[in-house]
């Protein structure tokens, strides 16, 4: 796999993920991970790490 091909499935991965924590954020969707309930203000800060990777992802793809 070259680089430019794992900056791109990176970059696709990273968005998908930033997606889903924002329409969990949304529409208040509740998770429970061994039976503790994981707070909203979690997925927002995930979103936007997620997104920071994602287009960190993506600009270094357009650099190659």
């Amino acid at each position: 796999m070259s680089q430019r091909s794992f900056n791109l499935a990176t970059g696709i991965i990273f968005a998908i993920i930033a997606i889903i924590h924002l329409i969990r954020s949304i529409l208040g969707w509740d998770v429970l991970v061994g039976g503790v309930s994981i707070s909203i203000g979690i997925s927002v800060i995930a979103f936007l790490v997620t997104t920071l990777l994602s287009y960190s992802a993506f600009r270094l793809n357009n650099k190659q």
